[in-house]
């Protein structure tokens, strides 16, 4: 008789839900699991940039501020994709039924990531040509 002995390093990835509480434009936590939003990449808290006249901004304190009004303390379903470098799992993630990723995408508040996926530079070049958020 054999037997078929698999060990599993780390945790198990799937499906999780929680409340939010938002780490930054593109971190949050989700029920006590931290989580990186998969496929966007948004301004760092302590990054600054530039307006089309040269000035500078405090962008990344924007947009954190943005995705924790609209976030914070919300119950999101997410699916996990994999887990990145810093130990976070890297998840898709839905707030009433709608994309998180997609609508920060959307609304200029983060970039498609296309190093990871190309599934939200539709509306990256959207919001680009409609000048919405930090385009």
């Amino acid at each position: 008789m054999a037997f078929l002995c698999v060990v599993i390093s780390g945790p198990v990835l799937a499906g999780f839900s929680g409340v939010i509480s938002v780490i930054d434009g593109d971190t949050l936590d989700v029920g006590g699991t931290r989580v990186r939003l998969h496929g966007i990449d948004a301004a760092e808290t302590g990054q600054t940039c530039e307006t089309a006249q040269g000035a500078e901004w405090a962008c990344g304190a924007a947009v954190s501020r943005e995705v924790r009004a609209r976030y914070q303390g919300r119950v999101a379903a997410c699916e996990a994709v994999t887990m990145d470098v810093y130990g976070r799992v890297v998840a898709l993630c839905r707030v009433g039924g709608r994309d998180i990723a997609r609508d920060l995408v959307h609304d200029g508040l983060a970039l498609a990531y296309r190093k990871y996926s190309r599934k939200y530079v539709t509306e990256e070049t959207r919001a680009a040509r409609a000048g919405r958020g930090l385009h």
